[in-house]
């Protein structure tokens, strides 16, 4: 019987280094590949599969957003990370292994014997389940951060502080992110994902894979061909509404564009 496995990394290699060792692995199907965590956890839910080789962060929601979204349909999951700082949580959500990049092909094998002896096992898997999706949930409520109020802008030996309600929008710019403040611009050392962490959700929402907007600044919404939609903000900037964050829109706003 084959063990029906997903790939989930935003970068393309990485996805293929874990494809060429699992190509080696005789009991191994591959059913999908994913880049971001949108598309693993409608993977995730159609697919079903019995091992998930699971990315932490990635652009949209991070590892452990998809594990509390897909909920039990995500049964065995194997971390795969360039960061050391998420494996005490990656095990206390029961995560069968956490593998750190750069990984040889020993380490890779340890955690394929891991997963058989785990899904050999097969005992209680329901409840492993539902204590993986409970946990992650209860984990994501209890460390949930009180939303960021203020940004530390650090320009010419000095540090000043722009209110986050000033923001119109945040754009990833390489290591950086550009916040836009009126006509005003300021580079922040961050990244997208750990800023979007701090946001308010019900105020700030990725509309992009490289941009964040205030809702409150967005004046309209433009279809545009193909099902694409434009955003125009307050300042006259247009920011396109990237086709799998368009739901986050229409959660906010409560109704479907």
């Amino acid at each position: 019987m084959k063990i029906r496995t997903l790939i989930v990394d935003d970068e393309r290699h990485a996805r293929q280094k874990i494809r060429t060792m699992l190509a080696t692995e005789g009991d191994v199907e591959i059913v999908r590949e994913c880049a971001n965590g949108d598309e693993a956890i409608k993977a995730i839910r159609e697919t079903r599969p019995d091992l998930v080789f699971l990315d932490v962060q990635m652009p949209g929601c991070n590892g452990f957003d998809v594990l509390s979204e897909a909920g039990e349909t995500a049964r065995h999951v194997v971390f795969v990370t360039a960061f050391d700082q998420y494996a005490v949580r990656a095990f206390e959500v029961q995560a069968l292994d956490y593998i750190l990049k750069p990984f040889d092909r020993e380490r890779f094998q340890r955690a394929m014997q891991r997963a058989r002896a785990q899904l050999q096992e097969g005992e209680g898997l329901q409840e492993k389940l539902l204590a993986l999706a409970k946990a992650v949930g209860e984990q994501q409520q209890q460390a949930k951060p009180a939303a960021l109020e203020r940004l530390m802008i650090r320009s010419g030996g000095r540090i000043t502080f722009l209110r986050v309600a000033e923001v119109d929008w945040v754009e990833a710019a390489d290591n950086y992110v550009r916040v836009h403040a009126g006509r005003e611009s300021h580079l922040i050392r961050e990244t997208m994902t750990h800023l979007e962490s701090q946001l308010d959700k019900r105020r700030f929402v990725r509309v992009h894979r490289s941009a964040i907007v205030n809702v409150d600044a967005i004046v309209e919404i433009r279809a545009l061909f193909h099902g694409d939609y434009a955003i125009r903000l307050r300042t006259g900037a247009e920011i396109p509404l990237g086709r799998s964050y368009r739901d986050r829109l229409e959660a906010v706003f409560g109704r479907p564009l």
